[in-house]
């Protein structure tokens, strides 16, 4: 069950989202301010901190370089504000996700679990870094990845893309982001470059567009990765 130390302005906002991860398993500690942030961040010791930009004391990105400087507790940015440039910036700042609201408890908490499987906690002594989804098995590390057994000869877009999407088992995750994080690149100009990657990606997981086993795409919103066993 993770602790989740959540940082929002908004009265009505942080109560629902509370209630939210609450029932999605969470144990939540709630703040409205920088100030209390930084006082919780070094009292509770979340697993995770999830992120506003827009409080009331100091700009959330000022918060998250406080963070840095002192932590590496994973940090989900969840806000209001879309803009690519401000995006790519803050995932090379040490954010370690991005939400752009308005978004679920339940999408929320998949991107708490994918940002807890991409991390070890200091001192833990991590014993298998895999991350697996049904007969998909990853291994950062060796970065290298198996199907059944079979190794996937991935070039390393590929790799990269197969992973960003597998540490978010079950969420979808834009198109955006996805160039965000794996490219490091804005919005516009590339946005056929995932396209090709997931048709090729898909090759190499021996399915289609047409007839998807592991990659679901979703018209509009993005892509997903899935345990086909789970569909079943």
């Amino acid at each position: 069950m993770p602790t989740i130390l959540l940082v929002e302005d908004d009265p009505a906002i942080r109560a629902s989202l509370t209630r939210g991860l609450v029932e999605q398993g969470a144990t939540v500690s709630a703040v409205g301010s920088a100030v209390e942030a930084i006082r919780a961040l070094s009292t509770d010791r979340p697993d995770v901190v999830m992120l506003d930009l827009g409080l009331p004391d100091l700009d959330g990105s000022d918060v998250l370089t406080m963070v840095r400087a002192t932590s590496d507790v994973p940090v989900v940015i969840a806000t209001a504000r879309d803009d690519d440039a401000e995006v790519v910036r803050l995932l090379d700042a040490g954010a370690d996700d991005y939400l752009v609201k308005p978004f679920s408890a339940a999408q929320a908490m998949a991107r708490v679990r994918a940002v807890l499987r991409r991390s070890t906690a200091p001192g833990e002594a991590a014993t298998d870094h895999r991350v697996v989804v049904g007969e998909l098995v990853i291994d950062p590390p060796a970065r290298t990845a198996t199907l059944a057994g079979r190794e996937l000869d991935l070039n390393r877009k590929e790799y990269d893309l197969l992973l960003a999407l597998a540490t978010r088992a079950g969420a979808v995750v834009s198109k955006r982001q996805l160039l965000a994080e794996v490219w490091q690149l804005p919005w516009g100009g590339a946005d056929r470059t995932v396209d090709v990657h997931l048709s090729w990606l898909r090759r190499k997981l021996g399915e289609t567009a047409a007839e998807p086993r592991y990659l679901h795409s979703v018209r509009g919103v993005g892509v997903k990765l899935v345990d086909p066993a789970s569909r079943s």
